[in-house]
């Protein structure tokens, strides 16, 4: 996730750039993001026939694109990663909480459900990066900063590659594409069945942060008694 920083150079850029010049956006939606649909723990579970079903169309699909050197290199990877960045101290990267890879926090998240998300951190960890639905925001936390960066090629709201710039502050930051290109390339690139409907789907963003939030909202525990 925190990946994302990592190429683009310029702030809210509007520049429309070739998918040829777009090697991680291009990757992301072409291959990476196939696996985003559904994260690797359940990727993994379903190649290894610990689950029959995955609650994404694309899921299964892009699980049956894995080699064995790529399940091994999931089956690696850590859950969550801390770096001690300039100016920011100790950052916790994670995909959706430090404690779960599935669930929810959303920008209006009540603080009891922050809380609770964060019970086992440790003090020093000021910081917190998640993504999990794609929504940018940064909000402060009973002292803990939590950024996230939106998503590079499955955004809610509004087009573009979303990402952010760490240390030693926080800048959300967006790079805008040729999306016409881009739906050619990966659909030009891509097996799944369905890939043009898809592509055209996520790299428009037709869902828009109103849908997102109705459909994650629930999901986040506030309509549970207080």
């Amino acid at each position: 996730m925190y990946r994302s920083g990592a190429t683009p150079a310029s702030d809210n850029s509007k520049t429309v750039i070739p998918p040829a010049q777009l090697s991680w956006p291009t990757r992301a939606t072409r291959e990476a993001n196939d696996y985003s649909s559904a994260r690797a723990s359940l990727l993994l579970e379903y190649r290894r026939g610990l689950r029959d079903t995955i609650p994404d169309p694309i899921a299964p699909w892009a699980a049956e694109q894995l080699r064995t050197d790529h399940l091994e290199l999931l089956a690696g990877l850590p859950q969550s990663l801390s770096l001690d960045l300039e100016g920011m101290g100790r950052v916790l990267f994670c995909h959706a909480t430090p404690r779960d890879d599935e669930e929810v926090v959303l920008v209006d998240s009540r603080l009891e459900r922050w809380h609770d998300v964060f019970s086992e951190l440790d003090a020093d960890v000021r910081t917190v990066v998640l993504g999990h639905t794609h929504m940018p925001f940064v909000r402060l936390v009973h002292g803990r900063l939590v950024i996230n960066p939106g998503s590079v090629g499955m955004p809610y709201g509004r087009t573009g590659a979303h990402w952010a710039l760490l240390g030693p502050g926080v800048a959300l930051r967006t790079t805008h594409f040729d999306i016409e290109a881009a739906i050619t390339d990966v659909t030009r690139n891509s097996s799944y069945p369905e890939i043009t409907q898809w592509a055209d789907y996520f790299l428009r963003a037709h869902a828009t942060d109103a849908d997102a939030l109705a459909a994650f909202g629930p999901r986040d525990g506030r309509s549970d008694p207080a």
